[in-house]
């Protein structure tokens, strides 16, 4: 018996430390913009049972980023405007976002035309049902480049 519990012991263990990636559940979306100035989706909705959400944004236009830049940003919706005006008094390098501002639950760097990029973020500061906007930061295009995140 005493053999049998020395030799069970490894792999309960092993199964503990994986049972919390076994219920890691990552959901992908991917959302394209334009030189147009508009994203191809005004709503996002990912279920509530997404660990992890990885988000590729891809911009379709031909412009540089310093002319026609688009990045992805996501906050509550009572925060969008004040951190998109924030962000108007940055660079592009900062990706047109106030330095470690808490109210940004993620976002993207600024990307140009042809370009691709994707970020990985955990839902944990999310609540289901909450009122989330995503957006573009590039200065002035936060009025016409938003969105609902629906975290369902």
């Amino acid at each position: 018996m005493e053999i049998a519990v020395k030799l069970l012991a490894p792999v309960l263990l092993a199964g503990l430390m994986l049972a919390p990636a076994a219920h890691a559940r990552v959901c992908a979306i991917a959302i394209d913009s334009t030189d147009q100035m508009s994203f191809s989706q005004k709503e996002i909705k990912v279920a509530a049972d997404c660990t992890q959400v990885k988000l590729t944004l891809r911009h379709t236009g031909k412009l540089a980023a310093t002319a026609m830049g688009h990045n992805w940003v996501l906050t509550r919706t009572a925060d969008y405007q004040p951190v998109a005006m924030a962000g108007m008094r940055t660079t592009l390098s900062d990706s047109y976002l106030p330095k470690g501002d808490a109210r940004v639950l993620a976002h993207t760097p600024v990307i140009g035309g042809g370009q691709t990029t994707s970020v990985t973020f955990s839902t944990a500061k999310l609540a289901k049902g909450g009122d989330y906007t995503f957006f573009c930061s590039f200065p002035g295009h936060f009025a016409m480049m938003k969105g609902r995140f629906l975290f369902v």
